[in-house]
């Protein structure tokens, strides 16, 4: 007997099957997940020493603006690496 779980991911396959990557957009994605957290990692290094910076300094409102200008930041980057894996994914239909 299945269980609910099992059906459900049955009836989903049933109205969009999952894609099939070649080994060329797997590394395609794999190398943009990699050049993406070096680029995330790179602006919260930058950031963090200008919050701390500010902090040190009693600038508590320059702080928090580039404790929010980072947020800002890595979704922007988030969403602009969603963007191109999907184009990636698109290709492979």
């Amino acid at each position: 007997m299945k269980s609910a779980y099992e059906l459900a991911m049955e009836r989903l396959a049933k109205s969009s099957p999952p894609t099939k990557l070649s080994g060329a957009q797997k590394k395609a994605l794999a190398e943009l997940d990699s050049r993406y957290a070096a680029k995330i990692a790179e602006r919260e290094i930058a950031m963090q020493g200008e919050i701390t910076s500010a902090t040190e300094a009693g600038e508590f409102d320059k702080a928090e603006e580039r404790r929010q200008q980072l947020t800002t930041e890595r979704k922007r980057l988030q969403a602009e690496l969603e963007d191109k894996k999907e184009a990636i994914r698109q290709a492979a239909k």
